[in-house]
């Protein structure tokens, strides 16, 4: 489960960074956007997705836990 940063830039979308991998990508739609509820499943601009607990709606910039979920998925179906 890596930590990841989420920060907006000057277009005011949100960009998604894992520093362990270099990764930067543009978050592209979040299964929770509101300020009572935001999380859930993430997907990227290279089309991977994650996967954070939904929760209250942060503030920017942010570092939080993330499980990418094609990995998560391959684990629970036992591949």
């Amino acid at each position: 489960m890596p930590s990841v940063m989420l920060k907006k830039n000057a277009e005011g979308k949100l960009i998604f960074y894992v520093p362990k991998k270099d990764l930067e990508e543009v978050v592209e739609s979040i299964e929770f956007d509101s300020p009572e509820q935001w999380g859930g499943e993430v997907s990227l601009s290279d089309g991977s997705k994650y996967y954070f607990e939904p929760q209250a709606q942060p503030d920017f910039p942010i570092t939080l836990r993330a499980k990418r979920i094609d990995s998560f998925l391959s684990c629970l179906s036992g591949s």
